[in-house]
């Protein structure tokens, strides 16, 4: 031990003259040294560079290095290594264990201490799941998936200081101007409808519907009971593929005034996810205390492509659904500033005046 360098070493010395230097995690105390080397939880070293430059030289006599760690984000020098690992830019061997993977090798017969069926293992994995609170957690400390809360969208903190426990209500008992957006999904992604609720800036929520694995004559059937309610305003729904005949549908049936198709491009969805956004910061826009619904607001990346344009877009295993309550919401969101009436133009007055003949 080495007070004035901060050193702390446990050794296991044996016969054949070997030694296992337990270290702790400052990287002066191995400097010198050779051997195999294991660099224990390194994505949350305090200093991870200096730990790497110590650790690297040690095993320039053919010795292996090995690091183990769980992730910690995508800012760390522990995912650039992977990063380049999986890009074929560093010759190293990557191996990763899944909480799935686990299981399927036995985790939960160690667990249970005897044979589990395919149903009893889904069930222990649905529960860890369940229990982690958030996907963050799940992904990260379960899932081998760095997830880096820097690359949210929305984060947490701007979520929760939106979040009403009492905000959803009977669509009957609504008695201000509602608003509705409908993102449509059929097999892998969800319908959802999103009503709300303007107050003057503020914007409540008072139904959140959502229909996983609908037909769509059910799901016409459940969005015209709501696009009849004496008031609403406007609705934004989602036209892009599956989505173009039910809102062709709905305009003809309600109106192209009161229903807006709405087509999902890089640039309409840039300006959906900046304006549901800025309602967030400025706390003009009331949800629901709900796990999923936060989870799937959360989930929103906001990625640059290689050529340079920006595209919004979630990662499909953190969530139930493609974000599907997200663009539902912003879809919302939008149909509160657009003008129900259509734009009325009057001509103005004929300016006549007495000067215009004087002097003739």
């Amino acid at each position: 031990m080495d007070k004035e360098k901060d050193v702390k070493a446990y050794v296991i010395a044996f016969s054949n003259g070997t030694k296992i230097h337990a270290l702790s995690s400052n990287p002066k105390g191995f400097r010198s040294k050779g051997g195999k080397v294991v660099l224990d939880e390194f994505a949350f070293h305090n200093n991870p560079a200096e730990l790497w430059k110590a650790a690297r030289p040690c095993i320039t006599w053919g010795y292996p290095l090995r690091i183990l760690s769980t992730h910690n984000g995508q800012s760390c020098l522990y995912y650039r290594f992977l990063d380049q690992v999986e890009k074929g830019k560093l010759n190293w061997s990557h191996h990763k264990t899944p909480i799935q993977l686990a299981v399927d090798e036995g985790l939960i017969d160690k667990i249970y201490g005897r044979q589990t069926s395919q149903e009893e293992r889904e069930e222990w994995l649905n529960e860890e799941r369940k229990n982690c609170f958030d996907e963050y957690t799940w992904l990260q400390e379960y899932c081998c998936v760095a997830i880096d809360e820097a690359c949210a969208f929305l984060p947490y903190e701007l979520i929760s200081a939106c979040e009403m426990p009492d905000v959803l209500k009977s669509l009957d008992e609504i008695k201000q101007d509602l608003y509705v957006g409908i993102d449509i999904g059929r097999r892998k992604d969800l319908t959802v409808i999103w009503c709300l609720e303007r107050f003057e800036n503020s914007k409540f929520t008072r139904k959140v519907k959502v229909l996983e694995k609908t037909p769509f004559h059910i799901q016409y059937e459940i969005i015209s009971e709501i696009l009849k309610h004496p008031k609403l305003r406007r609705c934004c729904i989602d036209s892009t593929g599956i989505g173009m005949q039910l809102a062709e549908t709905a305009q003809r049936d309600f109106g192209k005034y009161r229903v807006e198709a709405v087509m999902f491009t890089n640039k309409s969805k840039e300006e959906m996810a900046f304006n549901l956004r800025t309602n967030f910061e400025d706390k003009s826009v009331f949800i629901p205390t709900d796990h999923d619904i936060r989870e799937d607001l959360h989930s929103i990346r906001r990625v640059a492509t290689k050529a340079g344009n920006i595209r919004f877009d979630a990662d499909t295993a953190e969530v139930n659904g493609h974000a599907d309550r997200f663009w539902a919401l912003a879809l919302a969101l939008i149909a509160c500033y657009v003008p129900y009436s259509p734009v009325e133009i009057e001509t103005r007055r004929r300016y006549e005046t007495l000067k215009m003949t004087e002097n003739f």
